[in-house]
């Protein structure tokens, strides 16, 4: 009886593994050419910490300076938290969904062709003016390092061409080690800013552990800790590519840990040390030597960042055109021929809008409103109340598992009301430049 139950139970183990290798995105890869699930969860958290903690860490501290010390230091740590929370919806439902690739696939499971267009467009915008963003980090930082040696444009051409070449391998696993090494340059950037702000702290400067302050300063100040954790959009594409799908809590539990106690930590340390004049990003508050070693390091994080966010444009077009095709595991010429297009038409977008549109950096808040608060936070509970009834026992099963209806119900709550105060705040900001006259021009020195 126990070697037929045995037996019973291992070919249970091997259906449920063809199953899943059946509705996987990438399918069997025994005999591709291009084998995309290679990442391990230590791989995919430090792919994930070069990019969140990237675009999150810099504004941090000027966000404390304008709300003061403990709502700031609350804030980060409850979305740390509710970051991990919601993670861990997305990792079930992926999961629970093998052939989900983006959240264009989850929107179509969910809300039919009309949700899976809306999401993977908002997924793709998203991406490139991530790029974008890493593509002025990169262009500040060239002209810290130079003294402003050569024309901003012509730097962020440069810094556009290398982003390129980044995104260019075909598979995250080829990215892995870049990932690692711009988590670790991220870190030590943040390390060497809090040293220099130590070193040259700002004399007569007053702190405070509570700002007053209206509704709309408040919420612009803490939209930098609401999108610091808006990293989620890719926590898809990530586990399709990792060869044990099932170990990606690790990785989201890595990420939420280390990015909650080190936004914690260095929005203190430069606050407490620069004071409420710190600007944003932080390493501009820095003496011009410290500014520079941090500019340095951070610089291989802004370009491997950039790197990933087109990559991440382009590998969602490109999936959704040759899904189930040999061009997406194959070297063929017309497969290599549409990926090196869409890296190409990703960083040059990226780049236009960095470069031409002066209000980029508020299009990003109205793009991270609009979207990210839905993919980082909303849509998690949209995807448990999906699952626990379809997959459970329909109305029943919600009402037995009333506590976790109840959380689903205000993940999209929050997740709405993100979304509609960050794009008031975010096109109020712009008006406001408009009025003022502070906005620039385009393709400007």
């Amino acid at each position: 009886m126990s070697n037929s139950n045995e037996k019973k139970s291992a070919e249970d183990v091997g259906s449920n593994s063809s199953r899943i290798e059946e509705h996987d995105v990438f399918g069997s890869e025994h005999d591709h050419d291009i084998q995309y699930k290679t990442l391990s969860w230590q791989f995919v958290a430090f792919l994930m910490i070069a990019e969140i903690v990237s675009n999150g860490m810099l504004s941090l501290p000027n966000a404390m300076a304008a709300v003061g010390i403990v709502p700031s230091l609350v804030l980060t740590i409850f979305l740390g938290i509710f970051g991990l929370f919601t993670a861990k919806l997305l990792v079930d439902f992926k999961l629970n969904h093998p052939d989900v690739h983006s959240m264009g696939d989850a929107g179509y499971i969910i809300f039919g062709p009309i949700g899976r267009e809306v999401l993977l467009f908002g997924t793709i915008v998203f991406a490139v003016f991530g790029a974008g963003s890493e593509l002025l980090s990169g262009q500040l930082a060239l002209s810290t390092l130079s003294n402003n040696g050569l024309c901003s444009t012509y730097l962020l051409v440069i810094f556009s061409v290398a982003t390129l070449v980044m995104a260019l391998p075909r598979t995250l696993g080829r990215l892995s080690w870049p990932g690692f090494i711009s988590a670790a340059t991220i870190t030590l950037c943040g390390i060497l800013a809090m040293v220099g702000a130590g070193v040259s702290p700002t004399p007569g400067r007053s702190l405070s552990a509570t700002v007053p302050t209206t509704f709309y300063d408040a919420f612009l100040a803490i939209t930098s800790p609401v999108f610091a954790y808006a990293g989620h959009f890719r926590f898809f594409i990530l586990i399709s590519e990792m060869h044990r799908p099932e170990d990606a809590m690790k990785a989201a539990w890595t990420l939420q840990v280390f990015a909650t106690i080190f936004y914690a930590v260095f929005s203190v340390v430069v606050y407490c040390y620069i004071g409420p004049t710190v600007a944003s990003p932080a390493l501009l508050s820095l003496s011009p030597v410290w500014a520079k070693i941090s500019f340095a390091f951070g610089l291989v994080n802004f370009l491997i960042s950039g790197g990933l966010y087109a990559h991440t444009a382009a590998k969602l077009v490109f999936v959704r055109l040759f899904r189930r095709s040999r061009h997406l595991y194959s070297h063929t010429v017309l497969g290599w021929s549409v990926w090196i297009f869409l890296c190409f038409a990703a960083t040059a977008t990226a780049f236009i809008f960095a470069t031409a549109v002066p209000i980029f950096s508020d299009l990003v808040g109205i793009t991270a409103s609009v979207f990210a608060s839905w993919y980082t936070y909303g849509l998690a509970g949209f995807f448990w109340l999906y699952d626990t009834y379809y997959l459970d026992n329909g109305k029943e099963a919600l009402r037995r598992r009333w506590g976790g209806t109840l959380l689903a119900v205000a993940t999209i709550l929050a997740g709405a009301f993100i979304c509609v105060a960050g794009t008031y705040v975010s096109i109020k900001l712009i008006v406001e430049a408009y009025q003022s006259g502070s906005v620039g021009k385009p393709f400007s020195c």
